[in-house]
């Protein structure tokens, strides 16, 4: 960063760079997240960070592929593989089992509901306080030490729902 600043950078660019750096779905975090794993930030890893860590979609690792590969036509199934591992390991994506057997990726962290579809695989979070008091609460009552903060609830969406009746 101080390179910008002996360059002659405005102040305010500065501040943009640090802002953009403190941004965990930035360029710079999934360049150092893929560093810190002894990775290149390849252009294609890069890629596969941004689809990863910006979808609301909660995408699988297949569907993250056929994104990159629009971009980047010589990117293979297995480096989308292993960044989105190294984004779980850095706990910057969850893992999600989906009923149809594939694993789904959410950039959502933070303590929260997994709303998950049965007939039409689609998950929504559901920002709910709740998790982290039953966490808590698991965490009080018994020996166990919870690694992750987020439940997952299986049903039929609404969409789904709507469908069955018309």
């Amino acid at each position: 960063m101080a390179y910008y600043c002996e360059k002659g950078l405005f102040k305010n660019f500065y501040y943009l760079i640090i802002n953009m750096a403190r941004d965990p779905t930035s360029d710079t975090s999934a360049v150092e997240a893929l560093r810190s794993k002894g990775y290149k930030a390849t252009p294609q890893r890069i890629a596969i960070c941004q689809i990863a860590l910006k979808s609301k979609a909660h995408p699988s690792a297949q569907r993250v592929y056929e994104e990159v590969k629009k971009v980047y036509p010589t990117v293979s199934l297995a480096t989308v593989y292993k960044t989105l591992e190294v984004l779980r390991e850095l706990d910057l994506v969850q893992e999600i089992n989906s009923p149809k057997g594939q694993a789904r990726f959410d950039p959502n962290v933070s303590p929260h509901i997994n709303l998950i579809c049965l007939k039409c695989d689609r998950i929504t979070d559901l920002d709910d306080i709740t998790v982290e008091e039953i966490t808590s609460k698991v965490a009080a009552a018994t020996d166990f030490k919870p690694a992750g903060k987020h439940m997952d609830v299986y049903g039929i969406c609404g969409r789904c729902s709507a469908a069955k009746y018309h």
